[in-house]
């Protein structure tokens, strides 16, 4: 396959998803069933993502003719562990390693592994010539690169396993917000995405606030109420409720809507159902330091540089994991 053709998969698999056939739906259905995390909703939501930022051809030869991608590459074969907290989250490692005309041997989680193994199938009736070039496996033997996504644990045993190999190796990662007080409604209502989407459970997703002395969090907390649904739902609201018990016991100051609870603290990694926040005086010097913390994956705010408001679970392209371009890396080998 040149790269033309890995491109015309892309575009006519990003059909596929929005035409929503049925398969597809029963698709979505069986890992929703899998996993209670994984709603119908929210795949849903998550595929429209990646159909709308990745699969247009446009975007994709935009893309390509940036890292000047041709046919002259020497394929290898690299190994991908994927991760499995939110759905299809290891789609972009995916595309990186397609479009660059590697071979991979891809480890799917085990809470995510019907979503994606049902997309490769797509890709591989699309153009046959696919099956070349992915390979699902229980194990990753014989790779001569490789890209692992998971928490700081497991990214131990990887450098342990993978270290002599050219390699990504991601560790724990969460998002923040920086609020200046003077947020419209609107900012606020998309701030509720960026914190509820998935649950929480993105490393994309905001887990804590930083906001002025003196700020109002009415509004803040009355946005947070679209999601209050979230109380319906059993695996949530069991987090939800322990995390207010241990408050209670503990005599620990907190605010909340239906959906979340916010306490003061001045950790990233806030646990689900729960926000933390912190009270900054200069926010330019908050924003530096910041961009310094290994930890944090994106910021939302209105700076420059900034994500903004509701496209935390938006990621583009050209926005790669941990900051590390997955595509250069791909080129080097």
């Amino acid at each position: 396959m040149n790269l033309q053709n890995r491109i015309e998969v892309m575009v006519k698999l990003g059909e596929y998803i929005r035409s929503k056939p049925e398969e597809w739906n029963h698709t979505i259905k069986n890992a929703s069933l899998h996993n209670a995390w994984f709603t119908e909703d929210f795949i849903h939501l998550a595929a429209q993502n990646i159909t709308d930022c990745f699969l247009s051809e446009d975007l994709l030869k935009a893309w390509c003719n940036h890292y000047h991608l041709d046919d002259l590459i020497k394929p290898v074969n690299v190994g991908v562990v994927m991760a499995g907290n939110i759905p299809l989250v290891g789609f972009h490692d995916m595309l990186c390693v397609f479009i660059s005309g590697h071979r991979q041997t891809i480890k799917l989680s085990s809470k995510d592994n019907i979503l994606l193994k049902h997309l490769i199938e797509i890709m591989c009736s699309i153009n046959p010539l696919t099956k070349g070039y992915i390979t699902l496996s229980e194990q990753l033997k014989d790779c001569d690169a490789y890209i692992t996504t998971g928490g700081n644990q497991s990214a131990d045993q990887f450098e342990k396993y993978f270290g002599k190999y050219p390699n990504i190796i991601r560790r724990n990662r969460t998002s923040v917000a920086v609020l200046d007080g003077k947020e419209s409604t609107q900012e606020l209502d998309k701030l509720a995405d960026d914190v509820h989407l998935y649950f929480g459970l993105g490393c994309r997703n905001v887990t804590k606030l930083y906001v002025p002395e003196h700020y109002d969090f009415v509004p803040l907390i009355k946005a947070f109420n679209k999601y209050n649904y979230f109380r319906d739902i059993s695996k949530y609201a069991n987090n939800y409720d322990y995390q207010l018990s241990l408050l209670l016991l503990n005599n620990i100051k907190y605010m909340s809507s239906e959906s979340t609870l916010l306490i003061e603290q001045n950790a990233l990694f806030s646990p689900i159902g729960m926000l933390y926040y912190e009270h900054y005086v200069d926010e330019n010097s908050l924003i530096e330091r910041l961009k310094q913390e290994d930890a944090i994956q994106c910021i939302v705010g209105k700076g420059d540089g900034l994500i903004p408001f509701g496209k935390a679970q938006q990621p583009e392209l050209f926005q790669y994991a941990d900051g590390k371009d997955t595509l250069q890396f791909l080129l080097s080998l």
